[in-house]
This record gives C-alpha cells, structure tokens and sequence, in this order.
C-alpha cells in the first residue's frame, strides 16, 4: 500500500512540474526539510537562478521547503521509482541501502566540520557512491552541505550521559542516529522533524538533538529551556536524486548541475557558519540557557556504535582521510 502512495505521489509531482514548466527540456525538484529562511534553502534559490541561466532554460529548478513533497524517507522512495527530485538528506538515511555511507552520520567521527572535505574527496568515499547509485539508483550528486553541529535541547539540564536517563530524545529515524542518543544515554524517539515542535510542547518527548539554525528554524527554544553542547554529530548532508533521471540528462547539463549544487552546498555551509552566533543570541534572549560539557564521557560512550552498526572496516577504510579522528 505504502509503495503505491509513492506511486501515486510521483505521478503528481510529474504531472505538477510538467504543467508549471512545460517549455523545458528537463526538471528537477529540490527538497528539504528545513524552511524558506535556512541557509541551505537560500543556497539553493541561488542554485536555481544559476542553473537555469547557464541552461538557457533547459533545465528548470523548483523549490519545495519544509517537506512539501513528503518526509526525507519518503521522498527517497520516489526517487528510487524515477521521480526527478533531489533530496536533501544525511548519510544516515543511505545507510539501509549503502551500510558504509552510514559512518557520515557516526557520532564523534572528526571534531570539526572542516574534517568532512578530505572524506567526500577520497578513493574510498567515490567508490562507496558509485555503489550506491549501481545497486539502488540513488546518485548522491555531493555531500558539502554542513546544516550544523547536533547538539541536545533540553527541558533540564544536562551535564553528563547519566543526566540523559530516562529521557525521551527526538532523533533521525536511521540507525546510526537511534544507536548514537542511545549510547548517549537517552531514550531514542525518532519522528518528523515537523512534528517535533508540538511533541515537546505536549510533553511526549522530553528533548530533541538538533542543529541550532535548524531548530531555531522551528522555534525549538519556544519550547526548550537548555541547550548542552555536546557536539555529537557534526550534520553534513548531500543532494540525492534518480541515476536513471540523472542519465537522461545530456552531458553538459550533468556538468552544470552538478557543478552548481555543488557550488550551492559550499555556499550554504559558509551561511550556517556565519549564523550560528546570531541564532544562539537570539535563542538566549529568549530564556534559553546554554551549556558547556565534558564531551569525554560522551565520547567514550558513543564509541561502541561503531561496531554496532557494522562501522569499524569503513572507519579503518576512512582513516587516512580522517582529521581529528579519535
């Protein structure tokens, strides 16, 4: 049932951008979870604009923030029927159809986000793509988009993983994410990321692991009193989209999309960057408080998901690659 509501889900997103733009030659949708004002989504309107100016029209770009065509999950699903959508989505989520893509979203992986450029340009990180887009048809078109550290939003304070007993903590719905606030010491509850505001303003989670642009996008400190900076996961994600779509393209069209999301990722990486301070201000004008913490006992409680999840070969594969790799 589920596969036919995709189904039926990609038939409309066709015949939508069919009638919006019919003149083009191709189309694309790009998606995203987070809302008009992210940095991500402003990239992308810069994307967009580039694209088809460099197309001359060929090529046509259309928006569609805040899961408009469904959640991150879903819309993979369509993509994988052919739809001709690009979703924005952390490694994570590829992990169930590429087990070793899932050690971009492992906890404590480099200690700074600037430790990604070195993995997503090695020998190992390109053959991981290709497999994944041989077996599955999901290309994964970049990976340079940094949305932020994930850091845990509280409605206590939390100094310590034992602080975390008992308490129930919205994550990603993918397994390195569940495993990660699990060894955290929290009790992991996966949901939308459109359903968190109210699942903590009715009481049915107690927190939410998130980035700050990200959750200020939402209006997280509304309904937040703490945020502890416990760094876990520092939130690349990439761009993926159909490999039978992405071949339809003639070949200077490849170029120019991928050079100009790649571009976008860049951009967007340096506007979260620069917002951080902004958001965390606003967010203590508003009555949250922020914390610092010993990220060692945090740390050393994650280390064990790497074998959980199957981990440890691709992170010894990644090593030489790795910067400040612990």
């Amino acid at each position: 049932m589920k596969h036919l509501v995709w189904k039926g889900a990609t038939a409309a997103l066709a015949t939508l951008i069919a009638t919006q733009v019919a003149a083009a030659d191709f189309e694309l949708a790009l998606s995203t979870s987070q809302p008009l004002t992210d940095p991500l989504v402003i990239a992308m309107k810069g994307a967009e604009e580039k694209i088809e100016a460099r197309s001359d029209g060929r090529l046509v770009i259309t928006i569609y923030p805040s899961s408009q065509l469904g959640e991150d999950n879903d819309v993979l699903e369509q993509i994988r029927d052919g739809a001709p959508i690009a979703v924005l989505v952390d490694a994570g989520r590829l992990a169930p159809f590429k087990k070793e893509l899932g050690i971009l979203s492992a906890p404590y992986l480099v200690d700074d986000y600037t430790g990604y450029a070195a993995i997503t340009a090695s020998p190992v990180y390109d053959e991981w793509v290709e497999d994944l887009a041989d077996s599955t048809s999901l290309r994964l078109l970049n990976y340079n988009w940094f949305q932020g550290t994930r850091q845990m939003f509280s409605k206590k304070l939390i100094e310590k993983p034992e602080d975390l007993t008992g308490v129930r903590v919205r994550t990603i719905d993918a397994p390195s994410w569940v495993a990660t606030i699990d060894a955290m010491g929290a009790t992991p509850a996966p949901m939308a990321w459109s359903e968190v505001y109210s699942a903590l303003q009715l009481g049915a989670i107690d927190g939410a692991e998130a980035q700050l642009t990200g959750a200020f996008g939402i209006k997280l400190h509304e309904v937040s009193t703490n945020v502890a900076f416990t760094n876990h996961i520092q939130l690349y994600t990439g761009l993926v989209t159909s490999e039978t779509w992405f071949k339809t393209l003639p070949e200077d069209l490849q170029v120019i999309l991928t050079e100009e999301l790649a571009a976008a990722g860049d951009a967007a990486t340096a506007g979260t960057v620069a917002k951080l301070g902004e958001v965390q201000a606003e967010m203590e004008a508003a009555g949250v408080t922020f914390n610092e913490v010993d990220m060692a006992p945090f740390r050393e409680a994650t280390k064990g998901v790497y074998d959980e999840l199957g981990l440890s070969e691709a992170r010894e594969a990644l090593q030489p690659y790795l910067k400040g790799a612990n």
